[in-house]
């Protein structure tokens, strides 16, 4: 494996799922346009001719409606890469995810040795009340055997969704139990949130990861907001690193409570499309604390128009590594068979008048290698190494910064993609779900050691990743066939302990558990923290 795919592997993987089909749209009668139908071509028009002719004089059987279902795909494929159709079952997957819910047993789990292990049961959900748990390996669904045999994501998702109040058996193999464990599951509808965790950093700054915007995405900060309200605070940090956006209402709303006044906070147009501008309504929750927004080349859509519109107005300072590209806007047509199509009809502008959206010209695999692109140019690792195109210069409304469009938002402060602690063996461990598994069951086994902490943060300060349970882990690595380096860098070491660390107080505190772990690793929130630190985040760059 080349030295970029095994570096970019840990976080590829995340963008390969953000960037597949939620890469964000507008839904269809929120942008003010009249209700529309698709159109079809009439009799004259040359597709139906040719889908005509195949279909009578054809020499065998086809299928009618797959051929029109790829000559509609490859049709969209000419116009750009967010014009695209969605099958029945897409939509409905994509229904689910974007509106914040789903019917099932409300599990996340992982596939690793071919087997399905749960991370954690959902709160709320069906198997969290029957006392499923973290570190469970799914051996049988319905008297099947599925552990061994090769089952995908897709398979096991297939398995264990289903309506509202049907029944699943589900046979499980528990740490410290010789026997299996069945379960008799009866589906209920499970929230997916999109708010991960808000907690306090430190007894003035707040930090909120948002993973994506779905339909109770703004619902969801305002919960997470009120205990940071309460606590006094000054500083937010604002992770939206790897979002791929969704819902452009629940973004504009979120910012609302940015941005003061009447300002304009975006604007849309397009060539049947006149223009059509988003401004600020209410006073907001957070118009006047230090803002400091974290972003990625994971961030998409309604993630940038939020970062660009945050740094248009000067509101805050943005930090990491410059966000997707993604600025053109999409409207779904609804077929009958359930199926539908999102066809590109306007571009998003900041305020500042720029359009993020990145080339698309040199077609779709030019398009789809720009991540990798990227990290072969140096613009990773380097500020210097990022093109801007300085025919599209613009400047932020209040301090008058240069600002570019074409591609992205560029941070106010550029933070170097972290290779250091992330080579051949930490990739190996990560691909395997090896640190995930380790840590999962060990919390199953010394889960009563937890009661000794009186809180997370006492857990925070004592609980260390060292010695014998090093020891233990690198034995389980071992025994799970990937050899142990003679010597393991000191880098590696201290991002293999922070991990297992991190998983372990997820099983315990979930996202408000995981992510305060997981920062103390992260050079991204390191630089927020200093920029805070330094009074620099807002009005002062």
């Amino acid at each position: 494996m080349s030295n970029r795919s095994s570096v970019w592997q840990p976080t590829i993987i995340g963008i390969s799922i953000a960037i597949g089909i939620l890469v964000g749209y507008v839904i269809q009668g929120r942008n003010n346009l009249p209700a529309t139908k698709f159109v079809t071509i009439g009799k004259s028009g040359k597709l139906d001719e040719v889908l005509g002719y195949i279909d009578q004089k054809y020499v065998e059987e086809v299928d009618n409606e797959a051929l029109s279902n790829a000559a509609i795909e490859e049709i969209l494929s000419e116009l750009d890469p967010h014009s695209y159709y969605l099958s029945a079952e897409e939509m409905s997957s994509v229904r689910e995810e974007m509106t914040g819910n789903f019917e099932g047993i409300g599990i996340e789990f992982f596939i690793v040795n071919d087997t399905i292990m749960v991370v954690t049961p959902l709160s709320g959900g069906p198997s969290e009340a029957l006392g499923i748990q973290s570190g469970d390996k799914i051996i049988m669904i319905d008297d099947t055997l599925v552990a061994g045999t090769g089952i995908t994501n897709s398979g096991v998702v297939k398995r264990l969704k289903g309506p509202k109040g049907t029944q699943v058996k589900v046979s499980i193999k528990r740490n410290g139990k010789k026997d299996l464990i069945d379960y008799d599951i009866k589906r209920d509808k499970i929230p997916i949130y999109s708010v991960d965790a808000g907690f306090m950093v430190d007894d003035q700054t707040g930090y909120i990861k948002i993973s994506r915007f779905n339909a109770n995405t703004y619902r969801e900060f305002r919960e997470a907001m009120e205990p940071l309200e309460a606590a006094g605070i000054k500083n937010l940090v604002l992770d939206l690193r790897q979002n791929p956006g969704g819902y452009l209402e629940e973004a504009i709303k979120i910012l609302d409570e940015f941005i003061d006044g009447r300002k304009e906070l975006l604007y849309t147009k397009g060539r049947q499309h006149p223009k059509f501008t988003y401004n600020a309504k209410r006073p907001g929750v957070f118009e006047n604390g230090e803002l400091v927004v974290l972003i990625d080349q994971g961030s998409a859509s309604a993630s940038e128009i939020l970062a660009g519109c945050v740094q248009d107005w000067d509101r805050g300072k943005i930090i990491g590594t410059r966000s997707f590209g993604k600025g053109l806007v999409q409207e779904q047509y609804d077929f009958s068979d359930g199926s539908a199509m999102r066809l590109t009809i306007a571009k998003y502008y900041t305020p500042s008048g720029r359009c993020i959206q990145k080339p698309y010209v040199f077609g779709d695999e030019h398009y789809d290698e720009d991540m990798g692109n990227r990290y072969d140019s140096g613009e990773l690792f380097s500020a210097d190494s990022i093109a801007v195109n300085d025919s599209l210069v613009y400047y932020t409304k209040i301090l008058k910064r240069k600002v570019y469009g074409g591609g992205g938002i560029i941070p106010d402060v550029f933070v170097p993609f972290d290779t250091l602690g992330y080579d051949e063996f930490y990739r190996k461990l990560f691909q395997n779900g090896l640190m995930q598994q380790f840590a999962y069951d060990y919390y199953a086994v010394h889960k009563s050691d937890w009661n000794a902490y009186t809180d997370f943060k006492d857990f925070d300060a004592k609980f260390l990743i060292k010695g014998a349970i090093m020891t233990q882990f690198l034995a389980y690595v071992e025994d799970n066939g990937i050899d142990v380096p003679n010597t393991i860098s000191p880098a590696t070491e201290s991002n293999i302990e922070n991990r297992l660390k991190a998983y372990m107080a997820k099983q315990h505190w979930n996202g408000d558990g995981f992510y305060p772990v997981l920062l103390e690793n992260d050079a991204v929130f390191k630089s927020a923290m200093q920029s805070l630190k330094d009074g620099k985040a807002l009005g002062a760059l």
